[in-house]
């Protein structure tokens, strides 16, 4: 039963109950004309009274049985452990004899029915052509597959490049006055600062490059 059930009825109760109240008050002598009927106010309260009763009743019994039901799964899950095992006492007990079982209300366990060899191999034939066609393998098959990756250049990173060349850009800035070969040396010696530097560096290049400062091409 959803909150909004038991609303309605809360509400429902209510305003009975809010419809007797104003009676009683308003129209204590009063006589009614409600459809084809004659009330009187007694009449009516009384009326009104009975339908009151009979939903505090019906909330009561569906109280009682949620609480019922609560109860009942609580016991069951503290006992049907116990049921379970003595059924397997049982069982162990008797075997598959049907008299004493029966007494327990127990059927007798279904013999296990043994394959013949045909039924075996056409079984392991059936389960080779399921695992072929859906297509099922090994661990050991699935360690030997390794994805293969095609059309795709791998350009190493520039990140270390732009270091190398910011930081050669700053040492000839900082030479003054400037040297006339700086320009000139620097760009041919130091692939970081030329250009076109997308080969990979290597930690040596900048001191090379710096040293070259100066002296002949």
């Amino acid at each position: 039963m959803s909150s909004k059930s038991k609303l309605t009825k809360a509400a429902s109760l209510a305003q009975v109950q809010a419809l007797i109240a104003g009676t009683q008050t308003r129209f204590p002598n009063g006589t009614f004309m409600l459809g084809n009927s004659t009330f009187t106010a007694a009449t009516l309260v009384q009326l009104f009274e009975s339908l009151a009763a009979a939903t505090t009743e019906a909330n009561a019994a569906e109280t009682a049985a949620k609480d019922a039901v609560a109860a009942m799964r609580a016991t069951q899950a503290k006992v049907a452990p116990v049921v379970r095992d003595f059924r397997r006492f049982v069982l162990t007990s008797f075997g598959t004899t049907a008299e004493p079982l029966a007494d327990f209300g127990l059927p007798p366990p279904k013999a296990r029915a043994t394959r013949t060899v045909e039924q075996t191999a056409a079984a392991a034939a059936k389960l080779r052509a399921t695992r072929e066609s859906r297509g099922t393998t090994s661990t050991k098959q699935k360690l030997a597959l390794k994805g293969k990756v095609t059309g795709v250049t791998i350009t190493p990173g520039r990140r270390r490049a732009s270091r190398v060349f910011f930081f050669a850009s700053r040492v000839r800035d900082r030479v003054s006055p400037p040297h006339p070969l700086l320009s000139t040396t620097i760009a041919p010696r130091c692939p970081a600062y030329a250009p076109n530097h997308g080969s990979i560096l290597r930690r040596w290049t900048l001191p090379v490059c710096v040293r070259g400062i100066g002296s002949a091409p």
